[in-house]
């Protein structure tokens, strides 16, 4: 597959402008274990009276908009509105009703296809094309396997890394 595909993002949106390197795009399926061990819930509070977003979150007093004083339990049945991880390696999000991973920030890249429309300038990891677009990936020890089912490329040096099975 030589094909990239179509860049509905213009080179303006899902890219890294300082390295060029396209946001990665990847279904929660290919890396679950890996994703649930390591992501964190992100929590939206907002005013259970108005729906104000609190700032400060679960700690807020009351609502700096309508002014209701918070009780116990007004904040018990909050669900995360995203998982994310940010970390020195990776800084990746999941939202709360889809199953893609975005991975903003990683170490690697691997060459693919642009995304659909529906992720304007992302690459969609899983169409791996050697004339692709860069774009930021997972490294090999997030697959059950030991191995990343595309090439792995390093972001510091260019080259190729191996799984541990190679």
């Amino acid at each position: 597959m030589a094909y990239q595909g179509i860049d509905y993002g213009r080179g303006q949106v899902n890219i890294d402008h300082k390295t060029g390197i396209r946001y990665g795009v990847i279904s929660i399926h290919e890396v679950t274990q890996a994703w649930c061990d390591n992501s964190e819930p992100l929590y939206l509070v907002c005013c259970p009276a108005c729906g104000q977003e609190l700032k400060k979150g679960f700690y807020a007093k009351r609502c700096p908009s309508c002014y209701k004083v918070f009780e116990d339990g007004d904040f018990d049945y909050i669900e995360p509105s995203s998982h994310y991880i940010k970390s020195n390696e990776y800084i990746a999000e999941q939202g709360n009703d889809d199953t893609d991973i975005f991975i903003i920030k990683s170490p690697y890249y691997t060459l693919c296809q642009f995304c659909s429309p529906c992720a304007p300038g992302a690459g969609y990891l899983m169409n791996h094309t050697p004339d692709g677009i860069k774009a930021y990936c997972f490294g090999h020890d997030w697959f059950e396997s030991g191995e990343a089912p595309y090439p792995v490329y390093s972001v510091k040096t260019g080259e190729l890394i191996r799984s541990e099975k190679n």
